[in-house]
């Protein structure tokens, strides 16, 4: 992947401005760039389009949605009325200030968008600028509440352009000179000319947002993030890529609380016309490690400190109602809603809000909460109590479910099975407070756990290994692989040079890389309960590349991570997934569990720390 201060040049897209449905051809998931002011996000495209942001918060309702729909779910567009021959655009320096030049036969424009970092309301600040020739420009500010479907009554308040619908408010300032600016507006920008637009979040119901001044906020958004960046340690190597991954993460995290989002996105699918897609706005347990791993790697130790305790907030006193996910606050009830006004991402459907996952039983949850447990402990120098409290009851809790079949690590939708890697987890959970008690001195009865222990590793080891084909199976009795069987070696429970290990390997190598990159499994043995497929799923290929590292194949680690790295976009952005055959990134985006794992992994190829999970 390139440096992200570098300008990046492809051509452009076909642009037009069309009606209320898209006469113009959507635009890929990768032709979008991140903006965030540490509470929500906001996506914008290539042509100067930002079509999706939901206000005032990460799990609020969309404003824009065109991503998931036409431009008749709300979009805000920005650019030339002619068509756009060149884009280039970058992030300036180590921030999330976009910049992006749009050449046409009159001339070219540039595009400054960022966030605002939050003090009070929700800010979103747009100049243009003429950068040669004279350009005519058109503004198309379309904003649609209640996630692309309430269209607001636009007029007049107080002298500003207000859009109004229910309990949501958008005032625009700024514009080339009109006052109030129209929410549709053309303007011919010559060389030489700076304009600002000043759009702005607040309820009806309360005083209109207060007056930003753009340039002030420019110059004071910049200073925040290269400030923030500043005190990121980076690895020897793959300094843009981790330092890019890091500032999406921090992007990605809900500042009142400390909770990252899995992505900022909902409804993007996992594969062309699909069922797979999901609400991301919340926060994973699974995703526990991998975040305190990277944001401690990067010495960015107040935001682990954030992130620690509101994992331990949000999980409550009782193992036995640990869930796989919560909300940016701690919520638990994450009830699922379809969207049907809203066609999909080219048509896939249906568009959910909401995560019905939340209520599953994933055994794996309670080896991934106790790793980050004991992760904690072992970046701080030592054990809380409320820690030591947490882990015991958690290994405890385990002891009376670990056989029970689960939904397993990927949130399957069909029948439960005994998943292999959830037993491992569950194996991780023990071996964990164990390990606790061994390294503290605990004065706690160690021995039943350590026959614990050793009874999961033995199940593990004849009921999920096939001796025959020497792999370690996705679950129970099954002839099939599964990525997330990388746990073993990755979780300490093997060590990477056992010959089940490389057996293993070797058949997720055979079966789950059909054109190079990890399958998390096989979608067509309806193990899931869905219909279609889906692309390869770029955090398992992280982790491959992670045990090719632990095994001493150290060139395969490289080679692998290089080719993962040149899957991002030319602003060095992730999504979810990639379709090697159409070469496009699919699913939520930017994804953190993609950027989570892009930034372990560089660390240990450049510095040889261990995986978050391993011993």
């Amino acid at each position: 992947m390139t440096s992200t201060e570098t300008v990046q040049t492809r051509e452009a897209p076909r642009t037009g401005w069309g009606g209320d449905t898209r006469e113009e051809p959507g635009l890929l998931i990768e032709d979008h760039a991140l903006l965030g002011d540490l509470y929500t996000a906001a996506l914008v495209a290539r042509d100067g389009s930002i079509d999706f942001l939901c206000l005032p918060d990460f799990d609020s309702d969309a404003c824009f949605a065109s991503l998931l729909g036409t431009p008749d779910n709300g979009r805000w567009k920005l650019a030339p009325k002619s068509p756009v021959r060149e884009v280039r655009r970058r992030y300036l320096g180590k921030t999330l200030v976009l910049e992006t030049e749009l050449v046409t036969d009159e001339g070219t424009v540039r595009l400054v968008d960022f966030m605002p970092i939050r003090e009070g309301s929700p800010h979103l600040v747009r100049f243009v600028e003429g950068i040669q020739g004279s350009v005519k420009m058109r503004s198309e500010l379309r904003p649609r509440f209640a996630n692309g479907y309430t269209v607001p009554l636009l007029s007049k308040r107080d002298g500003i352009g207000a859009a109004i619908a229910g309990p949501d408010a958008l005032y625009l300032r700024g514009g080339p000179g009109e006052a109030p600016p129209p929410f549709e507006s053309e303007f011919t920008l010559r060389a030489g000319q700076r304009i600002p637009f000043v759009l702005s979040w607040g309820r009806p119901y309360e005083a209109i947002p207060e007056v930003l001044d753009a340039e002030a906020a420019l110059r004071d958004t910049q200073a925040y993030w290269e400030d923030w960046a500043s005190k990121i340690r980076l690895p020897a190597r793959y300094q843009d890529a981790v330092v890019r991954s890091l500032l999406t993460l921090k992007a990605c995290s809900f500042q009142p609380t400390g909770a990252l989002v899995a992505a900022p996105t909902f409804g993007l699918p996992e594969t062309p016309g699909g069922e797979r897609n999901w609400d991301y706005r919340f926060c994973w347990i699974r995703d526990a490690a991998l975040t305190l791993n990277a944001l401690m790697l990067g010495n960015l130790t107040d935001e682990a400190e954030a992130f620690g305790n509101w994992l331990l907030n949000a999980i409550g006193g009782a193992p036995d109602q640990l869930q796989i996910m919560y909300g940016i606050r701690g919520e638990r009830r994450l009830t699922e809603v379809p969207l049907d006004w809203l066609g999909g991402y080219e048509g896939a459907r249906p568009v959910r809000i909401g995560n019905g996952a939340y209520s599953q039983f994933q055994l794996d949850i309670l080896g991934e909460f106790a790793a980050v447990l004991y992760l904690h402990s072992r970046l701080k120098g030592r054990m809380t109590e409320r820690a030591q409290k947490a882990l015991k009851s958690v290994a405890t809790h385990v002891s009376q479910v670990w056989t029970q079949p689960d939904h397993g690590i990927w949130e399957m939708r069909g029948p439960k099975h005994d998943f292999t890697a959830s037993k491992v987890s569950a194996w991780t959970a023990v071996d964990r407070w164990v390990r606790v008690i061994e390294e503290y001195g605990l004065k706690e009865d160690k021995a039943p756990f350590v026959k614990l222990r050793q009874t999961i590793f033995d199940e593990v080891c004849s009921k999920g290994y096939d001796a025959r084909r020497n792999t370690f199976t996705q679950y129970y009795g099954s002839k099939g692989v599964d990525a997330s069987l990388l746990f073993i070696p990755l979780s300490g429970f093997l060590p990477p040079d056992d010959p089940r290990v490389a057996g293993t390997v070797l058949a997720i190598e055979q079966e789950l890389m059909p054109e190079g990159l990890v399958l998390r499994y096989r979608t067509e043995d309806s193990v899931d309960g869905l219909e279609g497929e889906e692309g390869a799923f770029l955090a398992c290929s992280f982790w491959l590349a992670n045990t090719y590292h632990l095994m001493g194949r150290t060139e395969d680690a490289q080679r692998f991570f290089d080719k993962l790295l040149g899957l991002s976009n030319e602003v060095g952005l992730l999504a979810e997934e990639y379709l090697p055959k159409e070469r496009r990134l699919f699913g939520n985006f930017p994804q953190a569990f993609s950027h989570l794992a892009l930034v372990n992994s560089a660390y240990l190829l450049a510095e040889g720390h261990k995986p978050p999970m391993h011993s």
